[in-house]
C-alpha cells in the first residue's frame, strides 16, 4: 500500500502544473502564454539609401524591378531608377499583385525636386488601400490647397491632423496600419507621415474586404521606394 501511495505522489510531482482557466486565455503574465515569433527588425532609411524591411515582411518593391505590381492590362510601365520607381504620366495607376487584410504598410515617396504648378498640380499622386480609401500624396511644403487634398489626407473623407511635409525632392514615408472590419466593428486605418500620427483608428466602414495597394498616376513624376507589408496576426 505504501508503495502504491509513493508511486502516485511521484507521478503527481512529475506532471506539469496547468491552471484550469475554464477555456479562457491564461493571465497576461502567465508562463503558459504563447511566445511571440522572433523576427529581425528593419533599419531606418536615409536620404541616399532605403532601409531594410523587417524579416517577416512581404517585399513589394526591392529597388530593382516592378514584378510585385501590374497595370490593369499587363506589366507595370513606370520607370525604374536606382533603387526607386517613378510615375510615367499617362500610363495609368499600378496595383500590387498580392492582396492583404490586417496589415502594416511602409512606403516612401518623393515629389519632384523641381517645383512646377501649385495646389493639386504639384507632386500629386495617391496611395490607395484597395477600395477603403486614398492616402493623398502631394507636395504640401509651403503649398496651399484645400485641407482634404493635402499630403496625408484621407481623400474625400478627412484632412490630416497636422501637416508633416518635407521639402520637395526629399524622401518622405507613410506607415499605415489597416484593421479589417469584424464582429460589427468597422475597418480602421492609422497613418503616420514621417513618423508623425496623422490619423489614428479612423473608421472606414463595415465591409470586410481584402485590399490591394494601388498607386495613382496623376500626371506628376512622383517617385516611390522601399515598399513592404507585414500581415498582422490576432493575439494568441
Amino acid at each position: 500500500m505504501k508503495q502504491c501511495i509513493a508511486a502516485i505522489l511521484a507521478a503527481l510531482c512529475a506532471a506539469p502544473l496547468h491552471a484550469d482557466h475554464h477555456g479562457k486565455k491564461p493571465p497576461a503574465n502567465s508562463n503558459e502564454r504563447a511566445r511571440p515569433e522572433v523576427i529581425t527588425p528593419g533599419t531606418a532609411s536615409t536620404e541616399k539609401r532605403p532601409g531594410r524591411a523587417p524579416s517577416d515582411a512581404v517585399i513589394l518593391f526591392d529597388g530593382t524591378g516592378l514584378d510585385g505590381f501590374a497595370h490593369k492590362k499587363g506589366p507595370a510601365k513606370w520607370k525604374v531608377g536606382d533603387g526607386y520607381f517613378e510615375v510615367v504620366p499617362g500610363t495609368g495607376e499600378i496595383i500590387s499583385r498580392q492582396s492583404f487584410g490586417d496589415a502594416q504598410l511602409h512606403i516612401e515617396w518623393a515629389t519632384p525636386a523641381e517645383v512646377k504648378g501649385k495646389g493639386q498640380g504639384r507632386g500629386n499622386s495617391g496611395v490607395f488601400i484597395g477600395n477603403y480609401c486614398e492616402v493623398q500624396v502631394l507636395d504640401s511644403f509651403q503649398n496651399d490647397t484645400y485641407p482634404g487634398g493635402q499630403a496625408g489626407a484621407l481623400y474625400g473623407k478627412t484632412p490630416p491632423l497636422v501637416n508633416a511635409a518635407r521639402k520637395p525632392g526629399t524622401w518622405q514615408s507613410y506607415d499605415i496600419i489597416v484593421h479589417a472590419a469584424r464582429d460589427g466593428q468597422p475597418a480602421r486605418i492609422t497613418v503616420l507621415h514621417n513618423g508623425v500620427v496623422l490619423h489614428h483608428a479612423f473608421p472606414l466602414g463595415n465591409k470586410d474586404q481584402p485590399w490591394q495597394l494601388r498607386l495613382q498616376d496623376h500626371g506628376n513624376p512622383v517617385r516611390y521606394r522601399n515598399i513592404w507589408v507585414r500581415e498582422l496576426q490576432d493575439y494568441k
